[in-house]
């Protein structure tokens, strides 16, 4: 067999893959609970509910650490933080660990503030299951963790705020080692991390896809990416990282697509983007552009 006829293949399957997440999400409607901002915990429920999915939102570690025996799988959202979070959240990221529960980190503004830094890092060892962020916030995870090589030469970045200062392409080396050590830390045997842009990327430290379109609107209201961290957890309660990931990726792609043509600005296109969530369908989000690369 070729090699064009082996890629082919494997990205039909992946696309088969894809496509069957999307069913599943609708069919079973997974719970995925959130620990996120609350500045975006309302789009991020109503993100999750229109994709399929169900929604439980806390920020007690008892609470979330018991609701997670019942949850598809967790989501993790370090934006607009709380004093009592710096003890919180690596609470509840080790018992998820302990546990065998997955769940999504969306690591927003990494590399500001000593109580962020300090939470973040208490991941390392105790890792997610899948990372989602803009190129600033991966770079900066990777080097909070020290996964890159000693001599490495990469210049060291940090997020203006939670909006990225860096073009995806200089993410691409981060990504893979973020993705690499969380699969080995995975209790699926398995990690992803996407990473959002003009054209986004996923990678599972091994295969890498990049993801073309989505809607600039998407950077005029407040949560989308959180949403879409959401949404990536409910994915991963049916899917393996790199399927959810990248699932999740081209279903928000295509609905904010949609969005933005029925809108007239960021109020109706919030509106239209979560209608869009709700009616596109299986094979409108798994026939999407999708570009496998080195």
């Amino acid at each position: 067999m070729s090699d064009d006829s082996s890629a082919n293949d494997a990205l039909g399957a992946l696309r088969a893959a894809i496509k069957q997440a999307v069913m599943d999400v609708r069919e079973q409607t997974p719970l995925a609970q959130s620990f996120t901002n609350f500045v975006t915990i309302n789009l991020v429920a109503n993100a999750q509910l229109a994709a399929g999915g169900t929604a439980a939102m806390s920020y007690l570690p008892d609470d979330v650490i018991a609701t997670a025996e019942i949850t598809g799988s967790n989501y993790i959202n370090v934006g607009t933080l709380l004093p009592f979070f710096k003890d919180a959240l690596p609470e509840i990221a080790r018992k998820l660990h302990e546990n065998g529960k997955t769940w999504v980190l969306d690591p927003v503004a990494a590399g500001i503030g000593e109580t962020r830094t300090a939470i973040l890092e208490s991941f390392r060892d105790v890792p997610p299951t899948i990372v989602r962020g803009n190129a600033s916030e991966i770079i900066a995870l990777d080097a909070m963790w020290g996964l890159a090589d000693a001599d490495s030469t990469e210049p060291a970045t940090r997020p203006a705020g939670v909006e990225a200062v860096d073009e995806v392409d200089a993410a691409v080396d981060a990504a893979k080692r973020l993705a690499r050590h969380l699969a080995k830390r995975s209790p699926v045997g398995a990690g992803a991390v996407a990473v959002s842009g003009a054209v986004d990327l996923v990678t599972d430290g091994d295969r890498t896809f990049r993801l073309p379109g989505g809607s600039a609107m998407m950077t005029k209201i407040t949560g989308a990416g959180c949403s879409l961290g959401g949404v990536t957890a409910t994915y991963l309660a049916v899917a393996e990282p790199l399927v959810a990931a990248i699932a999740a990726s081209l279903l928000y792609n295509r609905a904010s697509e949609i969005a933005e043509s029925t809108s007239q600005g960021p109020g109706s296109f919030q509106v239209a983007l979560l209608d869009a969530l709700w009616n596109i369908t299986a094979d409108q989000v798994a026939s999407s552009e999708i570009m496998e690369t080195a």
